[in-house]
């Protein structure tokens, strides 16, 4: 990281994960541009960041993540949920499992009905092939100048070439690549990696930029506010080692701290719903009342077995031998089992309620998950994680206070819509469909949730308060949309409305899920970001 220097730049970016890492990256192709980025975590510099199957145990390392925990869920029993998020040098795509997927076309369109003008489909589609650099080369659908490594797997387990079969098997139509012509099937997932290894914004993006003379990385330095006089962002306050230092920002501060921290930031410097800024003893800068609404996540169940035949990725003596192998292996070719993302299979289905498309998401694991990887879980297994695509429950982020060291209220109101159950419920039985299938006979297996004795609806979902998590998707806290929206928060530029020189660009700006993996569409909004920003410095 380099010294700071300088108390002014052009922008300043506040947060180095997918969309901050992005978003430096490209505002610095332009000499001109001066771009400081701020991140309160540590450097990536953690060898299990880059192992691929190192993402086994990052749930472990606090050190890397933010460990927050939700408010106590009521359609959860009252369970309060783990929420892993990226604390470091290319923030949640540091941690994520890598499954590179873009979501349908609708998705985007739906953005579009909803008053984000200009991020439909065919509008957002040529940022994503500008992201890629796609291992099969250039096509229709995929680009290969990007920086963000895009590959096959070099290593499929056993269990997940069988979860594809049993799929085929039950009628499900195999798909060779979910960012195609038709994602409604099951198969592999491509992976955001490069060289065996995973593939960041940090690697992919941040690392090639940081020779140039016109980017300064702070890590481990804590934003506290963005500064605003007569209305226009001014620059941040930030805490580094104990001292409180502020930046100052000629053109913009960008705020790209994620679904969580952006609002949190916000709302600190007096950005957010008028009443609750107060409450807090914050003195409001403006009456932003979307600032922290509209908080949307994938809940997450898992179909778990049990089995008799020693495949997979266990916690079991008699899997030593093909660890060390696979050790051996990956560090001298980057392949075998340690250059697995371990949810290797997957895909997407209708439930009886979906409207057109896919509306649940697969997640095969050929092992035992518990609590996150937080817990080890001894013995052989798999498990079909099942996610509601389009969840209608909406959820907030508040303040605990006005204290920036202490995490924000998250409360996601699982479940709170009666069809996200109907959708989760019908989910299940489909995987569950799938894990009877005759190819998975062979492994000798048994069901350990829901269980047997789990069968009707209202068993289902009592198996889906008590187990499910989430799958890591949050968005929609600072809403993209139109300016005469009370609710939104940025307009279509991400420009935050009735604040001059604040742009907030990250997943917080999405108005809807969209029905997949979050990493990759966060990577296409900084592209976009950056394009936009680009173009307005060089027309003034």
């Amino acid at each position: 990281m380099r010294d700071l220097t300088q108390s002014q730049f052009d922008f300043i970016i506040v947060g180095a994960g997918s969309a901050g890492a992005t978003l430096a990256a490209r505002l610095t192709e332009n000499a001109d541009f001066s771009v400081c980025l701020i991140e309160a975590g540590r450097k990536d510099s953690n060898p299990l960041i880059h192992i691929p199957f190192g993402l086994s145990l990052l749930a472990r390392v606090d050190a890397i993540g933010w460990g927050y925990n939700t408010a106590p869920q009521a359609e959860l029993e009252n369970r309060e949920m783990f929420w892993p998020r990226g604390k470091t040098l290319g923030g949640s795509s540091s941690i994520n499992a890598m499954c590179y997927i873009r979501g349908a076309k609708e998705d985007y369109d739906k953005w579009r009905e909803l008053g984000a003008e200009g991020w439909d489909w065919d509008s957002v589609s040529p940022y994503f092939k500008k992201s890629e650099k796609q291992q099969h080369g250039a096509s229709e659908y995929h680009g290969d100048q990007g920086q963000l490594g895009v590959a096959d797997l070099r290593h499929k387990d056993k269990l997940s070439e069988s979860f594809v079969k049993a799929g085929a098997e039950v009628g499900e139509k195999i798909v060779e690549d979910f960012n195609g012509s038709e994602r409604q099937g099951v198969g592999f997932y491509q992976v955001t990696q490069q060289g065996g290894q995973r593939c960041s914004a940090a690697k992919g993006y941040l690392k090639p930029a940081m020779s140039r003379p016109n980017l300064t990385v702070m890590t481990e330095a804590l934003v506290e506010k963005v500064l605003v006089e007569d209305g226009k962002a001014t620059g941040v306050k930030l805490s580094i080692g104990g001292k409180f230092i502020t930046l100052k920002a000629r053109k913009e501060v960008i705020v790209s701290g994620g679904a969580i921290n952006s609002p949190q930031v916000l709302m600190l410097s007096g950005i957010g719903p008028k009443e609750h800024l107060l409450e807090k003893g914050i003195e409001p800068v403006l009456d932003l009342p979307g600032v922290g609404q509209n908080l949307q996540d994938h809940l997450d169940a898992i179909v778990q077995h049990r089995c008799d035949a020693k495949e997979g990725y266990a916690v079991a003596l008699g899997a030593l031998p093909r660890y060390v192998k696979g050790a051996f292996q990956y560090m001298f070719k980057r392949k075998g089992l340690f250059s697995s993302n371990i949810a290797e299979a997957g895909g997407f289905a209708k439930t009886r309620y979906a409207n057109g498309i896919a509306d649940i998401q697969y997640h095969f694991l050929p092992a035992i998950l518990l609590d996150h990887g937080r817990k080890t879980a001894f013995g052989y297994g798999y498990g079909v994680h099942v996610c509601c695509l389009y969840p209608k429950s909406r959820g907030e982020i508040r303040l605990n206070s006005a204290d920036p060291a202490e995490s924000a209220v998250i409360d996601p109101r699982y479940l709170e819509h009666e069809d996200d159950q109907k959708v989760m419920i019908d989910g299940v039985r489909k995987a569950r469909e799938i894990l009877a299938a005759k190819e998975f006979e062979q492994y000798g297996s048994r069901e350990i949730g829901p269980g047997p004795e789990a069968q009707s609806d209202e068993e289902i979902l009592a198996f889906i308060r008590k187990k499910s998590e989430t799958i890591y998707h949050p968005i929609g806290t600072c809403k993209i949309g139109a300016e005469d929206d009370p609710m939104t928060v940025v307009d279509p530029e991400l420009k935050v409305k009735g604040i001059k020189g604040l742009r907030v660009v990250d997943a917080s700006v999405m108005p809807s899920l969209i029905g997949g993996n979050t990493n990759a569409p966060t990577i296409m909004i900084a592209e976009k970001a950056a394009d936009m920003i680009k173009q307005e410095y060089a027309a003034g």
